[in-house]
């Protein structure tokens, strides 16, 4: 299981600015606020409900389908096709899927432009779980219950640190795909390039590892 942002992607392509722009610009419109204010409220709603959406949800009851339709209708100029990581995603054994707090089709929109998209066999939105956002608990209950994943049978890569807490406790092995490794024992493996990783994997013993 693949998160999608600064993780399927380098981070330097900054591909999530724009994204953060159009959060922005939504809340000024949808809350009457100035530019300064709502920049406040996005991050706001990010560290205390896990995303933006999240709280505006739960705080203005935003319509999470015209926010998302909104916000994820950005350039992609900037990604760029990886063969090689697409060949090391698709030699990995059983379902290989993406689950972003993003939606469906953006998600299949960046893995597109990257070249990753015949490497995945399912893609899951944060509207697959209900609109709740990871790190909760529940949002990942929801898509390994939709998607029958054994947690216990997999793992999970994602570059926001707190969204592996939830995966570890419920029996996943965790890599932390990042710059600079995050805290905490829920994060099992670290790497600051996943094809890196990846080629270590398919190059060790399966019955020593």
């Amino acid at each position: 299981m693949f998160d999608l942002d600064n993780t399927l992607y380098p981070p330097a392509v900054r591909l999530f600015d724009q994204i953060e722009r159009k959060m922005v610009a939504f809340v000024m419109r949808s809350l009457g606020v100035d530019r300064a204010e709502a920049d406040r409220l996005r991050k706001e709603y990010w560290h205390a409900h896990g995303t933006t959406l999240a709280g505006l949800m739960a705080r203005h009851e935003i319509d999470p389908d015209a926010y998302l339709e909104e916000v994820h209708d950005i350039s992609f100029d900037a990604l760029e096709p990886d063969p090689h990581l697409a060949e090391l995603i698709g030699q990995l054994p059983g379902r290989r899927i993406v689950y972003t707090n993003g939606s469906a089709p953006y998600a299949a929109r960046v893995l597109k432009a990257r070249g990753l998209d015949a490497a995945f066999d399912a893609i899951y939105g944060v509207e697959h779980a209900g609109f709740r956002p990871k790190p909760e608990r529940a949002a990942f209950a929801a898509i390994f219950e939709r998607d029958g994943t054994d947690p216990a049978r997999a793992a999970m890569f994602e570059d926001d640190p707190r969204n592996l807490a939830a995966p570890h406790e419920m029996g996943m092995r965790t890599v932390h795909v990042a710059p600079e490794r995050g805290a905490g024992e829920h994060i099992q493996h670290h790497t600051d390039d996943l094809g890196a990783f990846l080629g270590e994997v398919h190059g060790r013993d399966p019955a020593r590892d």
